[in-house]
């Protein structure tokens, strides 16, 4: 696969990123989530993404890939659940950090988010000065946001963030309007999440607690005029290949949904005027669509 470069610095990343959110969950064995990761690094993935909040994500990623670690561009999230201390403080930012080294069994993390927290708490500034030291004590390559919609706008302004992660989808394109076209200028990197809208196209009836709920409504107003064999296809290299995107991360506990998602890719950007319709469509029966959170 080929690697990009991560905004303007020297860390090269793949353009589809492992969501790890999957491979925390306790219905997975150890050994089941060491052979997707393997999977992921043999077939070229190089970004892999977690949080603090994904179960045993951070640990199997430290445990599965230390002896790796060159290969890859780690990547997690933080600012909450950090015992005795209260969340979205200098103090929670700093203690979630030293605590992703310890598990991730790393001397640094390439990449740490702050994980959508609101404007109001950008705003108070302790919890990005918490990135910056841990950045300036070499425990941090790059400190980024992880947010939507008017928290995202207000991160951006700060310009105190290398990165960016934010929500870039066939039904979710707000942020390729104003904020993706914003952080290309300003030459940093951008990592979409939810590339393929959580995959409406799985459900004939409307959702209930699926998180996917709101795409698979918009879907129904687009129509945009696809098989259902090619919505994976198009809602991919949609995203992938959006200008300004630098890698799209999808979670998958499926190594053979792993190995489809890479041979899709290898065909390339969709044609322009291809990508200029879906455009076209979701401008014109955007309802005030806002990004997803």
């Amino acid at each position: 696969m080929e690697l990009r470069s991560f905004g303007n610095t020297d860390i090269q990343v793949s353009p589809l990123g492992f969501g790890a959110g999957h491979i925390g969950s306790d219905d997975l064995s150890d050994q089941e989530a060491s052979y997707i990761l393997h999977q992921a690094l043999d077939t070229g993935i190089r970004l892999f993404d977690t949080a603090r909040g994904y179960g045993l994500s951070e640990k199997r990623l430290g445990q599965f890939l230390k002896q790796r670690r060159h290969d890859v561009v780690l990547s997690t999230k933080v600012g909450y659940d950090v015992p005795r201390t209260e969340d979205w403080t200098f103090q929670a930012v700093a203690g979630g950090i030293d605590q992703a080294l310890l598990t991730m069994q790393t001397d640094f993390i390439d990449i740490v988010h702050l994980h959508s927290c609101s404007k109001e708490i950008l705003a108070q500034d302790d919890v990005i000065e918490a990135l910056e030291r841990a950045k300036q004590a070499g425990k941090v390559r790059l400190i980024a946001y992880s947010g939507d919609r008017e928290d995202l706008d207000y991160a951006i302004t700060t310009g105190r963030f290398d990165s960016f992660q934010t929500s870039v989808n066939l039904y979710d394109q707000r942020a390729l309007m104003d904020s993706v076209p914003l952080i290309h200028q300003q030459q940093k990197g951008i990592i979409a999440k939810r590339p393929i809208a959580n995959a409406p196209w799985r459900f004939a009836s409307r959702p209930v607690g699926q998180y996917v709920e709101p795409y698979w409504e918009r879907a129904q107003q687009l129509d945009f005029p696809l098989e259902e064999a090619s919505w994976l296809e198009t809602a991919l290299r949609f995203t992938v290949f959006e200008p300004g995107v630098t890698s799209a991360i999808i979670g998958t506990a499926n190594p053979e949904h792993l190995v489809q998602n890479i041979r899709l890719l290898e065909k390339g950007a969709l044609p322009a005027e291809r990508v200029a319709d879906l455009k076209r469509r979701f401008q014109e029966q955007d309802e005030n669509w806002l990004q997803q959170t």
